[in-house]
Order: structure tokens, then C-alpha cells, then sequence
């Protein structure tokens, strides 16, 4: 059920992204490489946990300005901590 729930929240992230979201390029590369390596654990079996150290960081950075992808954000934080990832 986990997988599921981080699929849908990844969707959900990707939506927010795609419905015009004004990012520093920085905050761009580190998300899309975070929800990258992500998707690539979801899809491959005994692939590395990825580093989501920048997740965190990035829905801090984001509270004030964007706060539905702030919080999509630390949703996924959270079902990667309950799955173990």
C-alpha cells in the first residue's frame, strides 16, 4: 500500500510542478533528482534508498511561497520513512 500512496503522491507532485510553479533552477535540478531516483527505487528491485535529505529541505523552503507542494512534499517524506526508505 505504500508504493501506492507514494505513487499517487509523486502524481500529485508532479501536477503542482506542471500547473506553473516558479522555481529557482537549483530548487528544480535537486527535486527532479529526488523524485528521479524515487521513481527509479519504485521500479527497480534492490535498488539504493534514495537520498532524500533535500526533500525536507525543499518543503521548508517552499512553505511560504508554495504550500500545497510543501506539504505534497512532506507527505512523501513520510511514506518514505514509513516504507523504510
Amino acid at each position: 500500500m505504500e508504493q501506492d500512496d507514494l505513487r499517487g503522491l509523486l502524481t500529485q507532485v508532479h501536477t503542482r510542478l506542471a500547473s506553473g510553479v516558479a522555481l529557482s533552477a537549483d530548487d528544480k535540478r535537486l527535486l527532479a533528482t529526488v523524485l528521479g531516483d524515487i521513481e527509479k527505487a519504485l521500479t527497480t528491485s534492490g535498488a539504493a534508498a534514495p537520498d532524500t535529505s533535500g526533500l525536507e529541505s525543499l518543503a521548508v523552503k517552499f512553505e511560504a511561497d508554495h504550500p500545497a507542494l510543501a506539504g505534497t512534499l512532506r507527505r512523501v517524506v513520510d511514506t518514505l520513512g514509513k516504507a523504510g526508505i
